[in-house]
């Protein structure tokens, strides 16, 4: 690809952001329209959407199937229940409120997709900011930059982590060993930010009304089989690959919509119909333009010459690229899906550990396995940049851009500043703590 190629292409893509930055259109429709201009300017051609959508199924496949499965269960009505439990608890303060969410949100992303979470949880937040007389959206950004950051909990959590350890042939127990504290901290730095930065929710005080008997639920069975479904995804999502079979996390998403449609159709309590139609279909369009946008950027070549330049600026100094790689990825991570840019900094780092002669060139391969102790820290550099970066911007994970759809459903659409209000400080912090968490490591590996 020619120099003037890629900087149409860096045109392009600074375009699309900057028009859903100003609100300029529908995010959807600026993403779609840059694909198109690519396309037209013949830098997109068939082979390369072919090779974005097969990078993109995984990510889209788990979304899809979190949609899917949460929208069953809101037709049992446990939502409701739930909601009734937690505003109870928060005892009618908004304080409570913030800490209580974190406290039901991380345990879900550490084994579920956190796309997924925020499409689960996201009825019953909405329901107790209600009741509690607070704006909704300022408490699901915290939800999705929650699901985000404990998506670092375990290897299953976030799909960029998974893209890493898979990558590495980093098993369960070596992920929680080596990353999980990391994410843990990743955690504790939001509580401090919240009364700086919801101070109104935070400072909230209200008083409840009598406690109302939880009605029952119309269809238990139905509700049973729901959550079976749920459960069965659960386990397939911690033990899935370990079966003779091995099913990874995108086709247990496949297998859990599959069943969710059929005990719909078998129950006869809705029209599958209804259930499809209710998918948000724009937000999965937006995401599948996202990774084309992403591999036209690779196609630049772009990220080859970075990797060159990685060995000529650091050597095999390999903390100092951990960290610039925090950094950096984390920048990518707040402008782009964090997923495809993972998977194009996978190859981009491996290359350079390669250049740099840390490993041998039989590293390049897929199953390679046999990374030495120091460079582990970069790839869990990679790890918290591309998970914690997300949590800046509007676009920058999936669980964002399915929080702005619900919002928008809701009936209080969030821009793209006033998320960058709640996610660029968290974020700055989280980023840093991260830094300091890589640096000990590092040593600790030495």
């Amino acid at each position: 690809m020619t120099d003037l190629q890629m900087y149409l292409v860096l045109a392009v893509f600074g375009a699309v952001i900057l028009a859903i930055a100003l609100d300029v259109v529908d995010m959807a429709v600026a993403a779609l329209l840059g694909v198109s201009a690519l396309i037209a300017l013949a830098i997109l051609d068939e082979r390369d959407i072919v090779a974005a959508m097969r990078t993109a199924g995984g990510p889209l496949a788990l979304l899809f199937g979190g949609m899917v499965v949460a929208r069953t269960l809101a037709s049992t009505g446990i939502f409701d229940r739930v909601g009734a439990i937690y505003l109870r608890t928060t005892r009618g303060s908004g304080r409570r409120f913030l800490l209580l969410l974190i406290v039901l949100v991380a345990p879900l992303c550490a084994f579920l997709p956190n796309a997924t979470t925020v499409i689960l949880v996201a009825p019953v937040i909405v329901r107790v900011a209600l009741a509690l007389e607070v704006d909704f959206v300022g408490p699901l950004v915290l939800t999705a930059i929650v699901s985000n950051s404990a998506g670092l909990l375990t290897l299953v959590g976030d799909p960029a982590t998974f893209l890493v350890s898979s990558s590495i042939g980093m098993s369960f127990g070596q992920y929680l060993r080596t990353v999980s504290l990391g994410g843990l901290i990743a955690l504790l730095v939001l509580v401090p930010l919240l009364p700086l930065l919801m101070p109104t929710v935070w400072r909230t005080r209200r008083s409840l009304p009598p406690e109302e008997p939880a009605k029952p639920l119309q269809r238990p069975w139905f509700a049973g089989l729901a959550l079976g479904v749920l459960a069965l995804m659960v386990g397939l999502f911690l033990f899935g690959e370990d079966l003779p079979t091995r099913i990874v996390p995108p086709a247990v998403a496949i297998i859990g919509a599959s069943l969710a449609l059929l005990i719909i159709y078998a129950t006869k309590v809705e029209p599958v119909d209804h259930v499809v139609q209710e998918i948000d279909w724009k937000t999965l369009l937006f995401l599948g333009c996202i990774f084309c946008l992403v591999q036209a950027v690779t196609k630049t070549g772009l990220l080859e010459r970075v990797s060159v330049r990685l060995n000529t600026w650091f050597g095999t100094e390999l903390t100092m690229v951990a960290l610039g790689l925090i950094g950096a990825i984390g920048l990518l991570s707040s402008l782009l899906a964090n997923v495809p840019v993972v998977a194009a900094s996978v190859t981009m780092v491996k290359g350079y550990l390669v250049a740099a002669a840390v490993v041998p060139e039989a590293a390049l391969a897929a199953h390679f396995a046999d990374w030495p102790a120091a460079t582990i820290p970069v790839f869990v550099g990679m790890m918290f940049g591309a998970t914690l970066g997300g949590n800046a911007t509007l676009i920058g994970a999936s669980a964002n851009v399915v929080t702005a759809g619900i919002c928008a459903r809701n009936g209080s659409p969030v821009t793209f500043v006033r998320w960058l209000r709640y996610g660029l400080p968290i974020t700055l912090w989280q980023l840093a703590g991260a830094a300091l968490y890589v640096l000990a490591l590092s040593r600790f590996l030495r």
